[in-house]
């Protein structure tokens, strides 16, 4: 421990962890891009310095993208080159080489300052993970940037700026209060900043996991429930909500079950989930709509459906290796995404992973250049990855 000053405050010596993944990409062309090989390189930085009631997360990373195909440091990348954003308030993020064929981008993913006055009471402000979610895939009552279900390659959720209060009355039950501004990103969003202000409850009863939020998201009134517990062997989950949308009330829920079984003595581990979710697109002419709405561009959506449902299967072949398989169908429009996957762990601090993604479904285009469903104009992608941690 180290003393500060003549005082008796008590500092924890920084760790800095880390995380390095390479991906191997190559994919076919489409009307939307040309096909060819990439490359994406992701390290990250990571520490938690702390002085007494005081904590420091620091979280900064490097993304290096290059493409064979031209136009690539425009796009910004595929799959894991991108972190999503919901307009975040700070700008932490910035471009160090940018061309036809590469993207170097480094970014601060958290800064925030945590305060604990007293030990059931947290405060922290800055760049932060929050997650309100009850269900594993398909979140639509979380209401902070959530992970896009089809990509594999991120580790680590993106960080929201805010201002969050957490108050624990018991070891089973939770209060958190969360101020968060936003900016916009692009020119369909009306406002140029958006004020979430939430209040979440959670606690258990008989086994069950209860959690309501209710407040301003993005400036308009929303509220949300969830719960999730055990039936036998399988976990039951789901989350619902209603939010204000152009002076509409839209209702957005997920229902799921998981569970582990044996099979030829080795885990099989399923799971299953449905949403409807009223701000996605009910047919392939609905499509356009949604892809230039307001919470599409502030990241809100993880899929364009309106109905969509997700299988997730994962097979151990092995103490050190496993096989997966995802598949994410639009029931609206009819298509879907396959992308089976295998991974090895090379040793303790290293995995290594390989796949494919192929999505069926229409790949036609509207003349104004919008698809005509969700996952027919995906190309078909190949990957190989290595991930380090340290």
């Amino acid at each position: 421990m180290l003393f500060i000053g003549a005082g008796t405050s008590h500092a924890q010596l920084p760790t800095v962890r880390g995380y390095y993944l390479n991906v191997g990409l190559w994919s076919d062309s489409t009307l939307y891009s040309a096909g060819g090989l990439a490359d994406i390189n992701r390290l990250r930085l990571m520490t938690g310095p702390a002085i007494g009631p005081l904590r420091l997360d620091i979280a900064y990373e490097h993304v290096f993208y290059w493409s064979e195909r031209s136009g690539a440091g425009a796009s910004g990348g595929i799959l894991g080159a991108v972190v999503p954003s919901g307009g975040e308030w700070a700008d932490l993020g910035w471009t160090l080489e940018e061309s036809d064929h590469l993207l170097w981008r480094h970014r601060f993913d958290r800064l925030s300052l945590g305060w604990s006055p007293i030990d059931i009471v947290e405060i922290t402000v800055g760049r932060q993970t929050i997650s309100w979610a009850t269900t594993l895939v398909l979140t639509p009552a979380d209401p902070f940037v959530p992970f896009d279900p089809s990509d594999p390659f991120r580790e680590y959720r993106a960080g929201v700026d805010a201002l969050r209060v957490q108050v624990f009355p018991s070891p089973l039950s939770e209060l958190d209060f969360v101020l968060r501004p936003a900016k916009a990103q692009v020119p369909v969003l009306r406002e140029d900043t958006t004020l979430t202000l939430l209040v979440r409850g959670r606690t258990t009863w008989k086994g069950w996991e209860i959690s309501a939020w209710a407040g301003a998201l993005h400036d308009d009134a929303a509220a949300a429930v969830g719960a999730t517990g055990a039936v036998g062997r399988a976990a039951l989950r789901g989350e619902a909500s209603l939010q204000e949308d152009d002076d509409d009330l839209e209702f957005r829920g997920t229902v799921g079950i998981d569970t582990r079984i044996e099979a030829f003595d080795r885990d099989l581990y399923l799971v299953f989930e449905y949403q409807h979710d009223g701000l996605g697109a009910s047919s392939e002419d609905d499509i356009s709509r949604v892809l230039t709405s307001e919470p599409f561009a502030r990241g809100e959506l993880q899929t364009v459906g309106r109905d969509v449902t997700l299988g997730q299967a994962s097979y151990q072949l092995h103490p050190l290796a496993s096989a997966q398989l995802l598949v994410l169908w639009n029931l609206n429009d009819g298509s879907a995404l396959l992308a089976p996957a295998a991974s090895y762990s090379v040793t303790n601090e290293a995995r290594a992973s390989a796949g494919l993604f192929w999505g069926i479904g229409s790949d036609n285009v509207t003349p104004e250049g919008f698809p005509r469903s969700e996952f027919g104009p995906v190309s078909v992608l190949l990957y190989a990855s290595l991930s380090v941690f340290f």
